[in-house]
């Protein structure tokens, strides 16, 4: 439209657009749900307080461990991509069957600080995440963070930030956290551009795994 109403070549268009201003094309996100005003208003009111904490102590963003949950398949199709390969100016289109993603699958949940991973395990299989069985897993994180961050242990010097799942903001499990002396940050409703796996670890974690074939569950946790 633009190269028609100006009489001007469509490659001297997108010239300008890249080189003069900086534009790029992106493409539309899935979120999942359309915040009401309410919630946005919670989001905007729940910025300062965190705002405050980084600019108190230079180390804040350092000091977060983030737990979050994602379904691993035994097999996940590989992309389009990933498919491709070199071929000659007369070799016909290389072709690949289209199948489905594998139904066998198992919940990895998994808690990360900047350093490194810090906690991860599997559901077993016919267990849900519910209060009493996350109330374990905060267990379990408990004592490794105690063994691989002792100084952050000892001295509670440390940040847990999670979504809004109902196991996650159970009474029971802020309980314990009290308990236990964990600070949880708060995570408004709603929020999936809070979560960093879904943006860098995820991605590249799953990148990995497509195009692999796992016969069951057990073999994949051994991944």
């Amino acid at each position: 439209m633009i190269a028609e109403s100006l009489n001007i070549p469509k490659t001297l268009v997108l010239r300008i657009l890249k080189e003069d201003f900086g534009k790029r094309k992106s493409c539309e996100r899935f979120v999942p749900h359309s915040l009401t005003p309410e919630q946005r208003e919670d989001r905007v009111t729940s910025c300062p307080d965190i705002i405050a904490m980084a600019d108190a102590d230079k180390h804040f963003f350092n000091k977060i461990i983030t737990g979050v949950e994602t379904w691993c398949v035994a097999c996940d199709p590989e992309t389009k991509r990933q498919g491709s390969e070199w071929v000659g100016e007369t070799s016909l289109r290389p072709k690949k069957l289209e199948f489905q993603r594998s139904r066998i699958k198992a919940m990895l949940i998994i808690f990360f600080d900047s350093p490194d991973v810090v906690h991860k395990e599997f559901v077993p299989d016919g267990k849900t995440v519910n209060t009493e069985f996350y109330k374990g897993v905060m267990n379990r994180l408990l004592k490794r963070i105690h063994r691989v961050r002792p100084a952050a242990f000892c001295s509670g010097d440390f940040f847990l930030l999670r979504d809004n799942a109902p196991a996650h903001k159970a009474a029971s499990v802020c309980q314990f956290s009290t308990q236990k002396s964990v600070t949880a940050l708060y995570h408004p409703p709603y929020s999936p551009d809070l979560s960093p796996p879904d943006y860098f670890m995820f991605p590249k974690l799953k990148m990995k795994l497509k195009g692999l074939h796992f016969a069951d569950v057990v073999r994949s946790k051994k991944l």
